[in-house]
């Protein structure tokens, strides 16, 4: 009599039906909390049954807080499943390497954990800066590109947070002690990396794209990075114009002498690395070539040669397009 009672406590649902109820379990509950949390929203019937299999599976030791969302036609020991698993609601979000704040904004918006307007007012916050030692303007940049799963309901600024802070684990002792050695700071490596991310498409070549800025850098040579010039004014996916090049911007590098004042991207891993360890080369130019990369070279001279075989490329292809086309 009494495992015919245990069995119908813990397997015949409490409510009929199949709607789906979200229960919150707070910060710092106890799992006798959680069970009366249970209780209230009649999803169990017998709370001492639900305690005792706590208690024989460690489950009353430790819960995990957050958003539960349980269907009210399961059995109760599905839902104790469910609260032992730590089975919280989570949002997923996706940064990529070279996303700026604008498309984490759009990120963070998309799964309604924050509107990108407040997003872009704490990532510029002087306040929240303060708070995670970030001697720049805005966050742009020490947000780690990385797949994250984002409790409902976090405090979006801990959300935010937890990817500075994903940052700065990726800084082995090695790196920090080479950054010292390179005369480097924080903001200016990630800096540096976040350019080399937005001009780099070959892995291989950035510690080339590196070497060619750390050079100019020493000669102090305006770095004429394309993608800063265009940083807070358009879209890194359209295209860069001669007008770009010449608007004065506080980050417009072909206006400004050495690194501008913080990153304009998230960069990855292999661009930080890069911008800590650039190669040995000799090289001040770099110019796209077809197969997405880039002809180095040393002198002015080489590279005038090498953008003239650029640009006379370019035509070739727009005349043979045109031509397959059938002409104009």
């Amino acid at each position: 009599m009494v495992f015919s009672y245990i069995a119908f406590e813990l397997f015949v649902p409490v409510q009929p039906g199949g709607r789906n109820i979200e229960i919150e379990i707070p910060r710092g509950a106890t799992f006798r909390q959680a069970i009366e949390i249970l209780y209230d929203q009649k999803l169990i019937r017998d709370k001492n049954i639900f305690l005792l299999a706590g208690r024989l599976t460690g489950a009353d030791r430790k819960i995990m807080a957050g958003f539960y969302s349980i269907w009210s036609n399961m059995g109760p020991i599905d839902i104790f499943k469910i609260i032992r698993r730590g089975q919280i609601i989570e949002y997923e979000i996706k940064i990529l390497e070279g996303d700026s704040l604008l498309e984490i904004s759009e990120h963070f918006e998309k799964t309604g954990i924050m509107q990108k307007e407040d997003f872009m007012k704490l990532a510029k916050d002087p306040g929240f800066l303060n708070s995670c030692e970030i001697e720049a303007k805005s966050i742009e940049g020490y947000i780690f590109p990385d797949t994250y799963k984002i409790p409902k309901g976090v405090p979006p600024e801990d959300a935010v947070r937890s990817m500075i802070d994903k940052m700065r684990e990726k800084f082995s002792s090695e790196m920090l002690a080479r950054m010292e050695d390179i005369g480097m700071t924080e903001n200016e490596a990630l800096t540096l990396a976040s350019i080399i991310e937005k001009e780099a498409v070959v892995d291989s070549e950035r510690p080339l794209i590196s070497a060619v800025y750390h050079n100019r850098l020493k000669k102090k040579m305006l770095l004429q990075a394309d993608p800063t010039a265009i940083y807070g004014i358009k879209s890194s996916k359209e295209k860069i114009t001669k007008s770009d090049l010449l608007r004065k911007t506080p980050y417009n590098t072909y206006q400004i002498k050495g690194l501008p004042p913080g990153p304009i991207a998230s960069p990855g891993l292999k661009s930080i690395m890069a911008a800590l360890y650039p190669d040995d080369a000799p090289y001040i130019y770099f110019v796209s070539q077809d197969d997405r990369t880039h002809q180095f070279s040393t002198t002015a001279k080489e590279h005038m040669q090498a953008v003239k075989l650029y640009r006379q490329r370019q035509q070739e292809i727009k005349y043979n397009a045109k031509d397959e086309n059938g002409g104009s």
